[in-house]
């Protein structure tokens, strides 16, 4: 089969997982596996090889994502609960003050949607940026637009939030290189989509707080629990670092130390992202959870209730991988590859690209990222390519993943009804946020790849 005809292919599957989620409201982890059994007959997959091409994607996906993000779960949640992450926040805008107020809410974003999901960190989050509003009087744009920019940056770009960990997963690409780059080209996404143009909407839009908003913040100050201590800025910044400084130390470890080395070993071990995130996570249930004043049976609790809403992404991500794993037993990754040679088209690009377009089609930041990686993964594997620049294409996927939220992104009316504002100006705000960030982010590891 000539390559244009499988890129006809996928062209084809992608529309119609578009049709079967918008038009036909089916589940997109039912889609997902709906159209890879059909791409696979399609593409001339033999009818016996589909179900184990299924298989062999959903496990050899699920195998290493489900426990990263299970555990990544627990520990925000304990976060969460015990009021480390609005410590985070709280200080954050003491120490940097009033003036430079958009920094820290950007800064705080940033730290606190590494182990929270973005919807958790904006509903918890969201209540301080109330606050300020009605005490200086602003636009509630000028401080909620830098926040959300830190938030969106996390969330697409830096683990163990599930879709870098699933691009990762996919691509076979370092967690080390992941962070690094990602914070690299996160930074200046933030500034430039969060402080620069919080500052501009801000200063030429007012909106105030909605006022069935503030009537939930009341609310959310009667059910204050006082019988609790609340962790101190210092230790939860400290658990919040401590995973990715292992997951770090790992990744130097194999760079500037011999095989031989004991300390490689040993930095090999607890720098593994299941090590590292299980001591993290181990740590928050007895530092913060049972030294503040919760109970053994409390902690359990809180474990519990934060798995309960990522089942949805793990099988979603894991239908992902069965749709990529699809694409590669089609030999879609040779045809890709003669395209790619004949063009010159960097594979930072392509993923980029194919990001963009099943963001854009389906809404999920997850789904466009998992996607674009399958995508991109039947390239890479007929190909040599190097551990940083696996690490780039993680996050080109992650920026092509974040721009141009509309209606169909769950995060598009969740902004909405949280800042108290209609659709069109949630993409005159949120949907340029978005796009400004994955843009920033796209251009900065693009120039990164060219050195790769």
């Amino acid at each position: 089969m000539s390559p244009y005809a499988l890129l006809g292919i996928i062209v084809a599957a992608v529309a119609l997982i578009l049709f079967l989620v918008i038009v036909v409201r089916l589940h997109a982890f039912v889609t997902l596996l709906i159209v890879s059994g059909l791409t696979a007959l399609v593409a001339g997959i033999p009818p016996g090889n589909i179900i184990d091409t299924i298989e062999t994607g959903m496990g050899d996906t699920l195998g290493y994502i489900a426990v990263v993000v299970g555990l990544g779960a627990m520990f925000g949640e304990m976060l969460r609960v015990t009021g480390g992450a609005e410590q985070i926040a709280r200080t954050l805008i003491g120490a940097f003050g009033e003036q430079r107020i958009q920094w820290a809410l950007a800064l705080t974003g940033l730290l606190v949607a590494i182990p929270v999901f973005f919807d958790v960190g904006l509903i918890l989050l969201i209540y301080l940026v109330y606050s300020i509003t009605q005490n200086l009087g602003r636009s509630i744009y000028y401080y909620a637009i830098p926040l959300l920019a830190g938030l969106v940056v996390a969330h697409g770009f830096i683990p163990p939030t599930p879709g870098p960990i699933a691009a990762a997963g996919i691509l076979n690409a370092d967690l080390g290189w992941v962070i690094l780059w990602g914070l690299i080209a996160g930074i200046p996404a933030v500034i430039v989509g969060g402080v620069l143009f919080g500052t501009f909407l801000g200063n030429r839009v007012y909106v105030g707080v909605p006022e069935y908003m503030l009537r939930g913040e009341e609310e959310a100050e009667e059910e204050e629990d006082g019988t609790k201590s609340t962790p101190s800025f210092g230790l939860t910044v400290s658990i919040v670092l401590l995973p990715l400084v292992l997951i770090l130390g790992n990744t130097l470890a194999g760079t500037v130390l011999p095989e031989d080395s004991a300390w490689r070993t040993a930095l090999t071990l607890i720098g593994n992202p299941f090590t590292a995130l299980t001591i993290a996570v181990l740590l928050a249930f007895y530092v913060v959870g049972v030294r503040h004043g919760y109970s053994r049976e409390e902690v359990q609790g809180i474990a519990s209730r934060a798995l309960e809403p990522v089942g949805l992404i793990i099988l979603v991500t894991g239908a992902g991988g069965v749709f990529g794993a699809v694409l590669s037993e089609s030999g879609l990754g040779d045809q890709l590859q003669q395209l790619l040679q004949a063009s010159n088209l960097p594979i930072v690009v392509l993923a980029f690209l194919v990001a963009v377009l099943v963001r854009v089609s389906l809404g999920s930041q997850t789904v466009a990222i998992v996607t674009a990686a399958s995508v991109v993964t039947s390239v890479v594997s007929v190909g040599e390519y190097s551990a940083p620049l696996l690490g780039a294409i993680v996050i080109a996927t992650g920026a092509g993943s974040t721009v141009l939220s509309h209606v169909n992104d769950s995060g598009f009316w969740l902004v909405s009804r949280y800042l108290g504002i209609n659709e069109k100006q949630t993409l005159q705000s949120w949907t340029v946020m978005e796009t400004i960030v994955g843009v920033v982010a796209f251009l900065v590891i693009l120039v990164i790849s060219l050195f790769l």
